[in-house]
């Protein structure tokens, strides 16, 4: 009997795909933009901060459009997504605070961006999805869109929301040849888990260091943070050829976190 061919080591092809990323200035998105663009995909990069935009569009050398956008628009977010093959939800925003502390207004805020904007996009990007007979739809999660901590009111209520979200665009996706799925990290070297770390602080009265090492990685078995990079090839997987049959998952990026 033949052995089987070695899976080539080279990136998905996406060429003449068109990709959409939100929160794509920085962290998450940003590594992501670089990874579907190096996979062939036209990226249009989505953010608020102009100045972030156009420090990735440089550095990606003509790969990546910029597309300044506030998601609270969601008239505006909605109409971002048309014409998008790849949509990556990936925008975010965070405050620490106990439930009787938390500012109604910021609640409201955290749920439109991480929520209701999903819902926008996928909803812009759709149609042509189903015109074209595929697509691919990767909502970036959190452990704490599977589980929940305390004093994440908002953050923990959205993310638990997009993986529903995510469930029902796979349903209705998988006749048109569209897949939807959540990657669902634990906390990630970004600038959004630095902000998190001196909430944190001054929610348990503790330092920045033990945050990490007792609050943060209490529970997970691989005692570091999640890498950008790291996430970006997970979300490229399930952008690739191979993945069509992965639809209505949630990918686990939390160094066993929740394997307790």
């Amino acid at each position: 009997m033949s052995a089987s061919p070695a899976p080539s080591p080279e990136a998905p092809g996406l060429t003449g795909r068109t990709a959409v990323v939100t929160g794509a200035a920085g962290g998450i998105g940003r590594a992501c933009s670089l990874r579907l663009a190096a996979a062939g995909a036209r990226v249009r990069a989505v953010d608020m901060d102009a100045e972030g935009l156009a420090d990735l569009v440089a550095f990606a050398e003509g790969t990546v459009e910029a597309y300044a956008l506030d998601l609270t628009d969601l008239d505006a977010a909605e109409r971002a997504a048309e014409g998008a093959d790849i949509l990556v939800n990936n925008a975010g925003i965070q405050l620490v605070r106990p439930i009787e502390d938390f500012p109604p207004e910021v609640f409201s805020r955290v749920l439109t961006v991480m929520l209701e904007a999903p819902f926008r996009l996928v909803r812009g990007a759709l149609p042509g999805m189903y015109e074209r007979g595929w697509g691919r739809i990767v909502n970036i999660s959190s452990v704490h869109g599977l589980i929940a901590s305390p004093y994440k009111s908002a953050y923990v209520a959205a993310k638990h929301g997009l993986e529903g979200l995510s469930k029902v665009a796979a349903l209705e996706g998988a006749p048109h040849g569209v897949t939807s799925n959540c990657v669902s990290p634990g906390y990630v070297r970004t600038p959004l888990v630095e902000r998190q770390i001196t909430d944190q602080a001054a929610a348990h009265g503790i330092s920045p260091e033990r945050v990490v090492s007792e609050v943060l990685l209490a529970d997970a078995a691989v005692k570091r943070l999640v890498e950008p990079e790291e996430v970006a090839e997970a979300v490229a997987y399930l952008c690739g050829p191979h993945s069509s049959f992965i639809t209505g998952a949630s990918l686990s990026m939390d160094g066993g976190w929740t394997a307790h």
